[in-house]
């Protein structure tokens, strides 16, 4: 059915519209919140906390895009999580263990066992990376260079101008550059000369 068919009816009280809504979106929401978070469980639950929010607050949602709406609403929600770790130094990211088989970066295809953990190994340092930025510049990366949302949906669900999602994304992909290429040594071979020239995470990691 037709998206804005399904918000419509959403809005009304329609469980099953809203529960097709959250089948579309569900798995890019987890996606983000994993990367955002680093911690599976930590994602799992932020996604579903997001989609109660979205259910209670969807009749307030007065057209545009859903999409946006409702990775606000994802995004927002990380932050939230992201605070309550900064209260809790104990759960600090820093100490997380990175869980990259949950969200791997590329398409694994067909791949030899060589070929998957020089992949894990690269999504790894890549995520370690992502977890040291700011959490304003972590959700524009994620959403820009993971998930592949453009400048638009990005301002739109940030509710923040263009040329500050722009800056914001140029200032992580430099600071995720710089500390990959400090950690060049443990890179795989073939990306190292990748990392260098293409601070995109994605094109690096499918290279």
């Amino acid at each position: 059915m037709d998206e804005r068919k399904l918000v419509e009816r959403a809005r009304k009280g329609d469980l099953d519209a809203f529960n097709e809504l959250v089948i579309r979106y569900q798995k890019t929401a987890y996606n983000v919140a994993y990367r955002i978070l680093g911690d599976a469980e930590a994602a799992a639950d932020a996604v579903q906390d997001a989609f109660l929010k979205a259910f209670k607050n969807i009749r307030r949602f007065r057209g545009g895009s859903f999409k946006s709406w409702m990775f606000r609403i994802v995004t927002n929600t990380c932050y939230d999580v992201l605070r309550a770790r900064k209260r809790r130094p104990s759960s600090s990211l820093d100490g997380m263990e990175v869980e990259l088989n949950h969200t791997p970066l590329g398409d694994s295809g067909v791949e030899s066992p060589e070929e998957y953990a020089i992949r894990q190994e690269l999504n790894r340092l890549i995520q370690e990376a992502i977890n040291s930025l700011p959490p304003e510049q972590r959700v524009i990366i994620v959403l820009s260079d993971i998930e592949g949302f453009d400048y638009r949906e990005i301002s739109e669900t940030l509710g923040i101008p263009l040329g500050t999602v722009k800056s914001r994304l140029s200032r992580a992909r430099a600071k995720v550059r710089d500390l990959l290429l400090a950690q060049e040594e443990l890179l795989p071979v073939r990306y190292r000369l990748k990392v260098g020239a293409d601070s995109n995470l994605e094109s690096a990691s499918k290279a």
